[in-house]
């Protein structure tokens, strides 16, 4: 790995994405709670409707998938303008399911490039990768979050409830901050990788318009 690779994967997409995920989970947090009715509408850890530990559930599920289309993007985009090299030290695996979650063992698509079918089976191949990632990033992050919260709220019915500042932003920002450091670096990587041994093969990249899986 070279040291711009490894400052493209581990400081512009770790602590970069980490800083700007953290910003924007801070800003959404802020304009969902800071406005509640408390009286009407407490935020509370688990009871509906202002629940921060679904709050939690959701941010890891999107944030995985968000994150996953935005570096099939720009990473693509980079290798394509020449601002960053495939990675070529890594060995493709040999176990099946690996393979085919690193696209290395596609099939041929039946549905016409640029048709509505071709686009939702790319978008359907993505989107069911970044799903099986927020899995583990769940129950990785999740339990985390539910034990550290109950530290920071105030115990009442068998639930814990928040003021509407600043616990439930400051939660956000670093739930948002550390998912996107867990994750955005292995999915760079990824990309880099594939592309690296796509040129191995005279392949082609991960485009909406390859063939998909």
């Amino acid at each position: 790995m070279t040291r711009h690779q490894f400052f493209y994967i581990f400081i512009i997409d770790g602590i970069g994405a980490m800083v700007l995920s953290g910003g924007i989970n801070f800003a959404i947090a802020y304009a969902m709670y800071t406005n509640q009715d408390t009286e009407r509408h407490p935020i509370r850890l688990f009871q509906l409707p202002n629940t921060l530990a679904g709050d939690a559930a959701v941010t890891i599920i999107v944030q995985c998938i968000i994150t996953w289309l935005i570096e099939l993007v720009l990473v693509n985009r980079d290798l394509a303008k020449g601002a960053v090299a495939p990675v070529g030290f890594l060995q493709p695996p040999e176990w099946r399911p690996a393979r085919w979650f690193l696209f290395l063992d596609r099939k041929t698509e039946t549905a016409r490039p640029g048709s509505a079918a071709h686009w939702l089976g790319f978008m359907a191949s993505q989107v069911l990768r970044a799903l099986l990632v927020a899995v583990p990033s769940f129950a990785l992050l999740w339990p985390i979050s539910v034990g550290v919260l109950t530290a920071f709220g105030t115990r009442s019915g068998g639930d814990w409830v928040y003021d509407k500042t600043w616990v439930p932003q400051v939660f956000k920002l670093i739930l948002g901050g550390l998912l996107s450091l867990l994750t955005t670096p292995p999915f760079a990587l990824f990309w880099l990788a594939r592309a690296g041994w796509a040129l191995r093969t005279n392949e082609v990249l991960v485009t909406p318009r390859q063939v998909v899986q």
